[in-house]
């Protein structure tokens, strides 16, 4: 059988496969064709055979693009919410130069991954959910530490991810904010002055992170940017 260059699931969605099941398969498939099925769950190395035992047996000839970075699901939900907030401060009227941290949060992690290019398959999304304890620790530290100059405003995180599903946009995202955190509506915005420092800081945070706890990256000799990567 020719070797697959990119994943199947319109034949699967064809097939009668509910989206749920065909996010699953696409992250599982992309995970595998980069990195091998060895660090992959029994269960999920038996869902991709079942999948695969379900469809035709492909021609020699066909050939396909690997879906990029930027299309993966993970990173189109970051990229939402960033772009949700960015309308937001928009029209907020701040201060020449104010930043929210959330969308610092956002900007710096979508650096990062494009620094290291991690798969972004299931086992990668499923370690990156550690993240967000992470984020609100960050909430914490910007309020101590630039509590005399931040303000505070109100960010609908859960109802901005409604709309979007309204829209029709991927149903499987879930809110930036949950457990003890997922009514809060608070959305802090620190002063230009103190905008490159708390930058800097979540770079940090989120560098080390990635790194170290994405099992894409686990085999990577990329090496950590240098020091003035942000200025």
């Amino acid at each position: 059988m020719a070797k697959e260059l990119t994943h199947r699931a319109e034949e699967l969605k064809q097939l009668g496969w509910n989206q749920e099941d065909l996010y699953k398969y696409i992250e599982l498939w992309d995970y595998r064709q980069r990195w091998g099925s060895v660090n992959l769950e029994r269960e999920d190395r038996l869902f991709l055979r079942k999948a695969e035992s379900l469809l035709p047996e492909i021609s020699k000839n066909k050939v396909s693009v690997k879906k990029p970075l930027k299309e993966k699901s993970y990173y189109c939900w970051i990229q939402f919410f960033l772009n949700e907030m960015n309308d937001f401060e928009l029209n907020a009227n701040l201060d020449e130069g104010m930043r929210g941290i959330w969308p610092i949060f956002l900007e710096e992690e979508l650096r990062v991954i494009d620094y290291f290019e991690p798969v972004l398959g299931l086992p990668d999304t499923i370690k990156a959910k550690l993240i967000g304890p992470i984020r609100e620790d960050l909430v914490k530290t910007a309020l101590e530490i630039y509590k005399e100059s931040l303000i505070t405003k109100q960010f609908d995180f859960h109802g901005a991810l409604a709309n979007a599903k309204s829209r029709g946009e991927n149903s499987s995202w879930r809110s930036l904010r949950d457990g003890d955190y997922e009514s809060n509506k608070d959305y802090q915005i620190i002063a230009k002055a103190n905008v490159l420092e708390f930058r800097k800081t979540v770079n940090e945070k989120l560098l080390s992170f990635i790194k170290d706890n994405l099992p894409s990256l686990a085999k990577s000799d990329k090496s950590l940017p240098p020091n003035d990567w942000i200025n």
